[in-house]
Order: structure tokens, then sequence, then C-alpha cells
């Protein structure tokens, strides 16, 4: 049933890429001619902006997996060129993102990649503050909002947090 999906279609791929570069460049375009006469017109058209930019995070996601093109160097270009834009240095995230999914769900390997886990023992010896600290960490607003968004502006976009893992490469993507 999945098989016809397994392997990537150079065609659907290109189209893919077409369909969500294009539009994120006419939009910004279109942006920064609207702001001589409407800054609230140019709040409005960063919406779809927005829209078509997580689009292109998705591409740079695929690449990463190795799965947008055949070939690896064709996925690594597209990632490196790609992460320009979304201002995600992609050789550093590729290798932590390979990280959470070795890792996720992995209670004997926590502490990188993952989303801070506690089992119920470990719960229960908490503090009533500690606890209310850990419901609020783990609040969907926070997991699916707050959390990504620090996680891409902060720590894949700092140098330092790479220098300190020894990521020199890494931190030369940045």
């Amino acid at each position: 049933m999945l098989s016809p999906y397994r392997q990537p279609e150079l065609r659907q791929s290109l189209r893919q890429l077409l369909t969500s570069l294009v539009p994120f460049f006419l939009v910004w375009a279109l942006m920064w001619v609207s702001f001589r006469y409407s800054y609230a017109l140019t709040l409005l058209l960063a919406v779809p902006a927005a829209g078509f930019l997580v689009r292109l995070f998705i591409l740079q996601h695929d690449c990463g997996h190795g799965s947008f093109f055949k070939s690896k160097i064709a996925n690594d270009a597209l990632g490196r060129a790609l992460s320009v834009l979304t201002l995600t240095p992609y050789g550093r995230w590729r290798k932590n993102h390979a990280v959470h999914h070795a890792t996720s769900g992995d209670l004997d390997r926590r502490g990188r990649g993952d989303v801070h886990m506690l089992t119920v023992d470990e719960y229960r010896k908490l503090s009533s503050f500690r606890r209310l600290i850990y419901r609020v960490h783990r609040h969907p607003l926070v997991l699916f909002g707050i959390g990504p968004s620090s996680i891409l502006r902060f720590t894949n976009a700092s140098p330092i947090t790479s220098r300190e893992r020894g990521g020199r490469n890494e931190a030369a993507s940045i």
C-alpha cells in the first residue's frame, strides 16, 4: 500500500520545490512593495509568507532524512540552500535531528534530542513546585509552540552551544 511512496520521484520533488519557493519569493516581494503603502498589509502578507517558509523547512527536513532526492549530494545541497532561508544551519540540525530519532522515547538515553520525560516514580519524587514546572513544560502550547520555536532560534542557531559540544564544522555552518 505504501510502496509507491518509498522512493523519491524527481518530478514530484521539483514540483514541491517550485510550488514552495516561487510563492514564497512572490509574497516576500509583495511585502517589500506593500511596506511603502500599508504596514497592516505587510503584516497580513506575513501570514502566507510564514506558511511558505514552514513548507520550505519541511522540504529541508526531508533533505535531512535523505528522502527528497535519490542523491545524497542533491539532498545536502538543497538542504543547505534552504537553510539560508529558514535560518536553521542544515548540518547541525541534521545531526541533532538524527540523534532525536535515535533516542526519542528511550528512557535510558535521555538528555539530548528528546522531550524531557520522567517515569511515574521520578515524577512522584518531585516537589510540588517541580511537578508544576514539569506539567507546564509538557503543556501542548509549550511542547508544540514555544518549545520548537526556542530550539530552532536559540539552540540550533547558537554557535556557542555548538562549540561546547565540539562541533567545529557545525559552528562554521552558522
